[in-house]
């Protein structure tokens, strides 16, 4: 398989389609096709299934765009390295992150310090985040909850507290704090399955023996900001990522520790990246670790 095959194999397979490959590449859609199709003649194999105009990875080839992922992102830092070693500070380094407060403080600093770095940044929930970084559409993760992966390496970046906030109609909100009892029954606005923040209060719910009344299940935080706002019910959310509002209040739960804890995370494989051991230092210095 030589470099032009694999380029055209991959950016078919990134993209979903010969037509949008050639594209991105700048190249005729028939000379796309004659590529992988060499690449399939040569080898006896089939990497993608002819449905129509439409093409789909076989079981072979979504093997292959594995391989071909992880060769792209070692060009990539190959790059890096010469550029670093030329006395470049540039780069582009993809940041997949559970919200918008942290990874803004750090892009900043990183901007700060690099401004020829280019950084793109995908948002989601813990889950959908970890998932990112092992598909390699992620360089690296800011995430919460995580479950121990050999596969990848966590530094730890900052601790925040859950809180509860309530709207103005609410009887707590002349209150600055309430006990775990108190949640009893109370109706709740929770973010989706996969949220750490949910998971930290759910689980500190079960451990007290505690039963809320889940009211709505919404997939973001401002979302379920603006559903507390609205009078729905009690929000449940990190500190910092409460957003002040004159009919909104905080109150912190006084005989419980509820908090979570965020990490940076990132490919092991990919631990000498250039870009990604710059990000971790500054985030260093960001993070209340």
């Amino acid at each position: 398989m030589n470099s032009t095959q694999r380029r055209s194999f991959h950016t078919s397979a990134e993209l979903g389609g010969f037509t949008a490959a050639a594209k991105s590449l700048r190249i005729s859609q028939p000379t796309i096709t004659a590529q992988v199709r060499e690449l399939e003649s040569l080898y006896g194999v089939e990497l993608f299934a002819r449905r129509g105009r439409n093409v789909v990875l076989t079981s072979v080839g979504e093997e292959l765009y594995e391989m071909t992922k992880r060769i792209a992102h070692l060009e990539g830092e190959a790059r890096e390295f010469l550029q670093a070693h030329g006395g470049l500070q540039a780069g582009h380094l993809n940041l997949a992150a559970v919200g918008p407060f942290h990874a803004t403080d750090v892009l900043v600093a990183l901007k700060t310090q690099y401004p020829e770095i280019q950084v793109s940044v995908q948002l989601g929930n813990s889950q959908r985040t970890l998932e990112r970084l092992l598909e390699f559409t992620a360089d690296v993760a800011m995430i919460a909850h995580f479950e121990d992966d050999p596969r990848v390496e966590m530094v730890p970046f900052s601790r925040h507290k859950v809180i509860v906030f309530v709207h103005a109609d609410h009887p707590w909100f002349s209150r600055k704090s309430v006990k775990m009892k108190d949640l009893e029954g109370q109706d709740f606005v929770l973010r989706e399955q996969g949220s750490t923040t949910r998971l930290a209060f759910e689980t500190a719910l079960d451990e007290a023996g505690i039963s809320i009344n889940p009211v709505v299940e919404i997939g973001s935080r401002e979302a379920v900001w603006k559903a507390v706002e609205q009078g729905i019910g009690i929000g449940a959310v990190a500190d910092f990522e409460f957003v002040p509002h004159p009919r909104l209040r905080t109150v912190e739960i006084s005989d419980a520790e509820i908090s979570t804890s965020y990490q940076i995370a990132y490919l092991k494989e990919r631990s000498n990246s250039r870009l990604i051991q710059t990000l971790i230092r500054i985030a260093r210095t960001v993070g209340n670790s």
